[in-house]
């Protein structure tokens, strides 16, 4: 009996959920299929019930970021109403010890912006997309200020670069010093000076 449009779509979320873990942890070439579905629970064969490369699964994975909530239950309830204080949150939030130490969750501008160069176009225009999204969340809050969008894209430089930079030293007040000059100033931008 043939498995349920139900069965097919967890199943196809659980290797992208597979997919996003091991290539945070590792990057795009160094996990292999094989890895993906036993990380899954699943046999090498099925992977192909539900992509058609790899590289099909790595733009999967990095748009599963763009549709995710940034309010993960683990780090709060609920995101808030209003614009500017969902702003905050998330700048606060992605900047945060607890985020980096998650590497499991890191989000892929700033944990795999090399392998998204490399890995063709469809894993960039996912890519592209959750640049946009973020910055989006960033513009809402500034929609009355007129540079708003270009302070919402520093605000997303500001934020992926101070985690990429983080992520990147074995010293540890070197990375929290990177993520609180970071955001410093992207709280400076979100004022309406």
């Amino acid at each position: 009996m043939p498995y349920t449009a139900e069965h097919k779509e967890r199943t196809r979320a659980k290797i992208v959920e597979s997919a996003r873990k091991l290539f945070n942890r590792h990057g795009f070439e160094q996990v292999s299929i094989e890895a993906i579905m036993s990380e899954a629970g699943l046999t090498r064969g099925g992977f192909y019930n539900h992509f058609d490369s790899k590289s099909e699964l790595y733009a999967a994975a990095v748009a599963s970021f763009t549709h995710c909530n940034p309010f993960r239950k683990d780090l709060s309830d609920a995101p808030p109403a209003d614009s500017r204080e969902l702003a905050y949150r998330l700048l606060n939030i992605y900047l945060s010890d607890r985020v980096l130490e998650d590497v499991d969750n890191h989000c892929p501008l700033y944990a795999l912006p090399g392998d998204v160069a490399r890995a063709g176009l469809s894993p960039q225009r996912a890519y592209t997309d959750l640049i946009r999204n973020l910055t989006c969340v960033y513009e809402n809050a500034l929609k009355d200020v007129s540079d708003g969008r270009k302070r919402a894209q520093a605000i997303v430089a500001l934020c992926v670069g101070g985690m990429l930079l983080a992520r990147t030293t074995d010293d540890d007040a070197l990375r929290a010093s990177l993520r609180d000059a970071a955001r410093e100033q992207a709280l400076a931008l979100l004022g309406t000076n």
